[in-house]
């Protein structure tokens, strides 16, 4: 029974390692962005933050607007909060994410726009009504 027991947990980790995609590019830099952006929101509305969290740069990304590349790099380099535990961890992804963006990805992806204004301004998600 043991050895059938075996073929059968082997059997099945192949199978979901099979069926499962490797991460992309794209699909990397896509959802480290959206991590990003739900960060820092929270970091903006949170109680029990430094009062120099409202001070940062907005952090809304969009990694198909050219305009995200300026946008990180201002927000890595914004000296002010450094005490802040949570600002510096958010400065880390962000730096993350420009590095990869431009050095891994760089042939990969292709910018839609070059909007800057629309990075200022959220896209707020649709309410839905019960």
């Amino acid at each position: 029974k043991l050895p059938t027991m075996k073929m059968l947990l082997l059997l099945a980790a192949l199978l979901s390692a099979a069926s499962a995609a490797p991460p992309t590019c794209y699909s990397r830099v896509l959802s480290l962005s959206k991590e990003i952006t739900e960060s820092f929101q929270e970091l903006q509305t949170s109680k029990t933050v430094d009062s120099c969290v409202g001070t940062l740069p907005r952090l809304y990304l969009d990694i198909h607007n050219y305009c995200v590349l300026a946008k990180l790099r201002d927000f890595v380099a914004y000296p002010g909060c450094d005490r802040v535990l949570e600002v510096n961890e958010l400065k880390e992804k962000a730096r993350s994410l420009y590095t990869i963006l431009i050095s891994y990805c760089r042939r990969d992806l292709v910018f839609l726009t070059d909007d800057c204004n629309a990075l200022e301004i959220p896209i707020s998600p649709p309410i839905e009504h019960s």
